[in-house]
């Protein structure tokens, strides 16, 4: 029985024929030796066939992982050339029966680390990171080679250097080739402590907040991504100790003002939160640049959104826990009705969260204004309705003394509820 078609990744780029003594060029691309020779010193060329790029050097390094797996798989089909239940060419090629699947990924592993040996070296970075990102994505073995070969730093080091560059008016491909790193570290599961540390590092963490501020749409994603698997290991306090809070902060709040991408607009929520609870100034800091006014203006577009109100009345919260955050959500017209609508309308998280943001406000530090806007644009009557529907112990007693403890102003209101007393009187 003939010999099966051998894997394409098996064939000389050049020859397309098995390779006998495959090699590796300065571009990371493998050659059949006499191939790439004869390319090479006959012909008198300097770049690499596959990929027309220019060759730092004419080395020509034995490929001696690939010349392995060839022979292995000849020897492979040696043993099943005599056995007439062969697969077909079809099967060999299939999962199922995992000849070349091990095959195949022994030279994914294989090509990954010469790409990340090359990195620094070629000038088309942003060809290479994407390169990477096809070799990784969704493949978590993968992504442990590229972290046990030096993948993040090396990584690092090409966002240090393209950011460099483009700040010193390099072209636009330095400031493509740092996004596309970023892209790279966020396919990472960064779960464990050993990767998130080398993220961690200054000259690795550095490139990823500048992204975050000034990077393209898709690129703040990615940045926000990592920051947030950063988080989720348990050293959000590492990465937040060692931000320019406005700058970070800004940059969130515009891409909430902006509504670019529900999913954008969601990472942002998640890593504002981590800002502001976990940088010392953060909260004073937030309200400082305006953070009430966007989350209340969000509010009202995306009140029915479960996930994206929860979280803004969250934010609300801890916000309204310092006298600034209180100020400015006393001084937004639209800021008590729409924490109001959000009640017994969303979810019983967001009932509970909009209840203790309307006792931050009117309770814990009251402002006339605050007590007027709850009469006027019904929140009074929403705090009433909580008081005949099951409801945390906590939420119904801050909404009895909230009542309480503003009875007297609210009754100057021709609409304040009239039956308050008998809704009271149950409670007793």
């Amino acid at each position: 029985m003939d010999m099966e078609e051998p894997p394409h990744l098996f064939l000389c780029p050049i020859s397309m024929e098995l390779m006998e003594d495959p090699v590796t060029v300065s571009t990371g691309v493998t050659y059949d030796r006499r191939s790439i020779e004869r390319w090479l010193f006959s012909y008198g060329r300097t770049t690499c066939p596959a990929t027309m790029q220019p060759l730092a050097n004419l080395d020509l390094t034995p490929n001696h992982t690939l010349m392995r797996v060839i022979s292995s798989w000849l020897d492979r089909g040696s043993s099943s050339s005599s056995s007439s239940s062969s697969p077909s060419t079809s099967s060999l090629s299939s999962p199922v029966h995992g000849l070349e699947t091990p095959l195949s990924r022994m030279l994914e592993e294989e090509r990954l680390r010469s790409a990340l040996a090359d990195l620094e070296e070629t000038p088309f970075k942003v060809t290479a990171l994407k390169n990477m990102r096809s070799y990784m994505a969704g493949d978590v073995a993968m992504q442990s080679v590229f972290v046990s070969s030096g993948g993040v730093e090396a990584v690092g080091r090409v966002m240090a250097q393209a950011l460099a560059e483009s700040g010193l008016g390099g072209d636009f491909s330095s400031f493509a080739a740092c996004e596309e790193a970023a892209a790279v570290l966020a396919l990472l599961p960064l779960s464990d402590e050993a990767s998130v540390g080398l993220v961690l590092a200054p000259e690795r963490l550095r490139p990823v907040m500048v992204l975050l501020q000034r990077g393209s749409a898709e690129a703040r994603l990615h940045a926000m991504d990592i920051l947030t698997k950063i988080s989720n290991a348990g050293a959000g306090d590492q990465w937040a100790a060692g931000i320019d809070v406005d700058d970070v902060l800004k940059s969130l709040l515009e891409l909430l003002a902006d509504e670019v991408s529900a999913r954008l607009s969601s990472r942002a929520l998640d890593v504002l939160l981590d800002v502001v609870d976990r940088s010392p100034s953060g909260r004073s800091k937030a309200v400082e640049v305006g953070a009430v006014h966007v989350l209340v203006e969000l509010l009202v577009v995306d009140a029915d959104d479960r996930h994206v109100a929860e979280r803004i009345l969250l934010l609300l919260k801890r916000l309204c826990k310092c006298p600034e955050g209180r100020l400015a959500f006393a001084e937004h017209d639209l800021s008590v009705p729409a924490v109001a609508r959000t009640m017994l309308r969303v979810s019983d998280l967001a009932t509970e969260l909009a209840v203790k943001v309307l006792w931050l406000v009117s309770v814990v530090a009251p402002s006339e204004k605050v007590l007027e806007d709850m009469v006027l644009t019904g929140a009074v009557s929403k705090l009433l309705g909580l008081l005949h529907v099951e409801s945390a112990p906590s939420t119904k007693q801050k909404t009895v003394r909230m009542v309480r403890i503003n009875e007297v102003f609210w009754r100057q209101y021709p609409c304040f509820p009239t039956d308050l007393k008998d809704n009271l009187s149950l409670l007793d």
